[in-house]
């Protein structure tokens, strides 16, 4: 049995994120750094905040351009993205209609929703119904990436 320091959720493609993830069993072989740069809200936008740690991922999630944040709040988690969880990040600078995203609101607060691309701009989206979403123009919005995995400790269960 390798040695299993978190558990390892990889998104598979073409599914609604609530049911996307598949579970990675990986050895210490398999693991690369990347850097952990901060946390990102999972409800109210907070201000960005950036730190320089690193933090292991499974290298099949891993790209030139990946980081990872740690998610703060319970917006997300009826897609299964929980505060205290990190989420593996591919730096992208668009999103398509129904992506989970990492955006930047008004060149300062950061957020983690699934974003649509509506007539009157653009509404970021909980996926937790206790929440509402958040509607803002095109302008008022800087798409910074998209979750490729998340990262949660085995002493974490949802």
């Amino acid at each position: 049995m390798p040695e299993v320091t978190a558990r390892y959720l990889q998104r598979r493609p073409n599914l609604p994120l609530a049911h996307a993830w598949s579970e990675l069993e990986v050895t210490p072989a398999d693991l690369v750094e990347i850097p952990l740069l901060g946390d990102v809200a999972a409800g109210l936008p907070v201000e960005a905040c950036a730190t320089h740690d690193t933090i292991a991922a499974p290298a099949s999630m891993v790209r030139h351009n990946t980081y990872a944040l740690r998610v703060r709040g319970d917006s997300m988690v009826d897609c299964n993205i929980f505060d205290g969880d990190v989420i593996i990040i591919e730096r992208r600078e668009s999103a398509e209609n129904g992506e989970t995203a990492v955006v930047l609101i008004n060149q300062q607060e950061v957020t983690l929703k699934t974003l649509y691309i509506e007539r009157s701009g653009v509404r970021l989206q909980p996926a937790n119904d206790a929440m509402p979403p958040i509607y803002l123009k095109n302008s008022d919005i800087q798409v910074l990436g998209m979750v490729m995995g998340v990262v949660r400790r085995p002493e974490t269960t949802h």
